[in-house]
């Protein structure tokens, strides 16, 4: 999903997992910033990293694992659940403030 989101926004260069960085930068038509959480214990290990900058800057941002840094993600964010089904499809799950707007 986020190599998409990244071609999107005309990202040229390869989007490799930000596992071990936690945040990849990429440029595009905006700033991409990929996120990932699984490492971090906790929303203070996000704040630590200045994710506030991110969150609120000029670009778009992709955060997996999002659930472990959940009071760090702003009210707006756009949620994503991808569950793997047992007959190898997924159920996606899009929700947040911004789609119930849209909705309404």
């Amino acid at each position: 999903m986020c190599r998409g989101i990244a071609r999107g926004l005309g990202v040229k260069e390869p989007v490799t997992s930000p596992t071990y960085t936690i945040i990849n930068e990429y440029d595009g038509s905006l700033p991409f910033y990929h996120f990932d959480a699984y490492r971090l214990a906790s929303a203070e290990d996000l704040d630590q990293l200045d994710a506030v900058r991110y969150f609120y800057g000029d670009g778009v941002c992709a955060v997996e694992w999002s659930e472990r840094v959940a009071d760090a993600m702003p009210d707006d964010a756009v949620v994503v659940q991808i569950e793997p089904m047992p007959d190898g499809s997924r159920l996606v799950q899009v929700s947040g403030r911004a789609i119930e707007e849209a909705l309404s």
